[in-house]
């Protein structure tokens, strides 16, 4: 039997439209950005694409910032994305999407910005992918894999005008700020030389074992390998396993000069030269800038402050520092200049707040692709000239080796189809 549905006469519309109108509308002060929050209309949505370990950590330091909103992640790992999607629905509820192919989540005009947490190979193609999707990007460290990707970085986020920041947070911590400061301050009088804390560059062209490969699902392993050569699948690679090997990893001058040849370049040049001689020695690289200034990449003879140590010499003294956030100096005149250092090496925080203020302001951020791309480019001609073995001059204006066709080849690598910069 139907039931009859009852009349809704104009005077009971008319009632029911007044009583709505006089009756308090109860909104959530949350949605209006009350009690230190972001309203969600104001919040920047976030995507992240590869994300687990230190990517895992950043992710953490960006849920702690109101501005910040996280909508969608990418990986290859079924496993990962699930572990990312659970951790983000925690904070903000359910809605969170997963995509096992990043090209699939970049087009939606939902995201303003992404962070890239893969692996080296990556971080590149998925950086300037993302730029032009028209979105900003962290990017973990290294920035590139070679020269040639270092400059292509730079290039894309100009004619794209995105907002870029490397994962090279010790731009943004006290202790390496301070130290940079001495130096343009003239404190340590004339510079004379900068030394940055490097592993050994080393990196092996074998294979690993071939394993059955698993489901796409689980791990999409032929979108994992990405722009590199082809191999066959073993497991170790994914979970972290692939560092070492030369067609996934840059060695140890980048891996570690990521961060402090980048810090030296930054206190030595102010980021606006690179060195013109590249003198290989057993573990690291000398150089020289046309200034006579040196910047020496060495894994040794560093004073127990913590990794990615810096040391800054001058006429008038050096200073020295590392994660510890610890300072040493060649005077009690200096030490005198010490302040309080907070926050250390390994931590994101500060950095990540830099990244977010530079997408509402526009302004460069702390690790833009120009500075990062300027003390890639350093670390790429030390490790090509410490596989060479041999002294290498550099044309920083032309970005190329002068005189040897061998080191201009090196400056970068095949990519496999279809992946192109």
């Amino acid at each position: 039997m139907e039931l009859e549905r009852p009349m809704l006469t104009r005077r009971r519309f008319l009632a029911t439209a007044a009583a709505l109108a006089t009756a308090p509308t109860l909104i959530p002060g949350s949605a209006l950005g009350k009690d230190n929050t972001v309203a969600p209309s104001n919040r920047i949505a976030l995507a992240g694409l590869g994300i687990r370990h230190r990517g895992g950590y950043v992710l953490k330091c960006m849920m702690g910032e109101p501005v910040m909103q996280f909508v969608a992640i990418a990986d290859v790992r079924k496993d990962s994305r699930e572990n990312v999607k659970r951790t983000a629905e925690a904070k903000y509820g359910p809605g969170v999407d997963t995509y096992r192919d990043f090209r699939e989540m970049l087009p939606r005009e939902d995201i303003d910005a992404v962070l890239i947490a893969t692996g080296d190979r990556w971080h590149t193609m998925a950086s300037i992918y993302a730029a032009k999707a028209g979105k900003d990007i962290y990017c973990e460290k290294p920035s590139s894999m070679t020269i040639a990707e270092s400059l292509a970085l730079a290039e894309v986020m100009r004619r794209y005008g995105r907002i870029y920041q490397a994962g090279t947070q010790r731009r943004s911590i006290d202790n390496f700020i301070f130290a940079k400061n001495l130096c343009r301050e003239g404190k340590l009088g004339e510079l004379t030389a900068v030394h940055a804390n490097t592993r050994h560059p080393a990196t092996s062209h074998d294979w690993l074992p071939a394993q059955p490969e698993p489901d796409r699902d689980e791990i999409d392993w032929d979108l994992w390998l990405g722009p590199t050569p082809r191999r066959p699948y073993n497991r170790r690679y994914v979970d972290g396993g692939w560092r070492g090997y030369f067609d996934f990893h840059g060695g140890g001058i980048l891996e570690w000069g990521a961060h402090t040849v980048d810090l030296c370049n930054w206190a030595g040049t102010d980021d606006r030269e690179m060195p013109i001689l590249y003198e290989p020695t057993p573990s690291g690289c000398d150089t020289t800038y046309k200034s006579g200034l040196k910047l020496v990449m060495r894994d040794h003879g560093w004073l127990g402050l913590g990794s990615c140590c810096i040391r800054y010499e001058g006429k008038d003294g050096w200073v020295e520092t590392g994660d510890s956030g610890r300072l040493e100096f060649s005077s009690g005149r200096l030490r005198a200049e010490q302040r309080k250092c907070s926050e250390v090496g390994t931590s994101a925080v500060s950095h990540v707040k830099n990244f977010f203020d530079s997408i509402k302001t526009r302004k460069p951020a702390h690790s833009n692709a120009e500075v990062v791309a300027r003390s890639h480019v350093i670390c790429h001609a030390a490790y090509i000239a410490w596989q060479l073995g041999r002294p290498l001059r550099f044309d920083p204006d032309k970005i190329e080796f002068i005189g040897d066709d061998e080191a201009n080849r090196m400056r970068s690598r095949a990519l496999r189809d279809p992946w192109r910069i």
